[in-house]
């Protein structure tokens, strides 16, 4: 017999917790996510990844659960943790500033969502290099909260830059290159910008701006 205190024990709680959340019921997983993560604090202490890792999820599906701000408050205090014990080059700090940005999104700020995609941009090229998939994905990420925020021509700006990254890097019939063009034609079409709306269709002959 493990116990309830072993860490298998305390493993399968939480993928056990996952499917509830997945089968559509993410309130009921949170609040099962929240006894758990008491239970890591108790064994593993505040800093072990099982115990972060919990605060994550439970982060998440407060916000699932239909808890934005609860989620984004949850993940920038998430963040600061991760930063002290992980440091900023961590695969779960840029994971965490990835949530962070969706989750201040979702709570209805765009401009705070844009602004830490935009910092998170840097790290991502800094540890990763420019043309690594996350880092291209983040790119277009920050299109996505600028043009949100209103930035409309902020968003076609990175989308003229990403596109030719992606054309570059991807080929031009890659379903992110396809999927870029569509998304500059959309924001294009908010600033009034025809011409480059029409050029960007994913119908269109490829044409790069830039």
């Amino acid at each position: 017999m493990q116990g309830a205190d072993h860490l298998d024990t305390l493993g399968t709680r939480h993928h056990l917790l996952y499917w509830r959340a997945k089968a559509g019921d993410p309130a009921g997983a949170a609040a099962g996510v929240e006894q758990l993560l008491t239970d890591y604090l108790r064994i593993q202490g505040p800093d072990h990844a099982d115990t972060l890792g919990a605060r994550r999820s439970l982060a998440y599906w407060r916000g699932q659960a239909g808890n934005p701000k609860g989620a984004a408050v949850a993940f920038k205090q998430l963040l600061t943790d991760y930063l002290r014990i992980l440091g900023p080059d961590h695969l779960d700090t840029l994971g965490t500033r990835n949530d962070l940005a969706y989750w201040l999104g979702k709570a209805g700020d765009p401009v705070g969502a844009a602004a830490t995609v935009e910092q998170l941009v840097t790290e991502r090229v800094r540890v990763h290099g420019p043309d690594h998939p996350d880092t291209l994905r983040t790119r277009a990420e920050l299109a996505l909260w600028r043009g949100r925020a209103g930035d409309y021509a902020g968003a076609v700006v990175a989308l003229e830059q990403l596109l030719i990254d992606h054309v570059r890097v991807l080929g031009p019939d890659h379903p992110e290159t396809l999927r870029t063009r569509a998304e500059l034609a959309l924001w294009a079409d908010n600033t009034a910008d025809a011409v480059v709306a029409i050029e960007q269709r994913p119908n269109a002959a490829p044409q790069l701006h830039g």
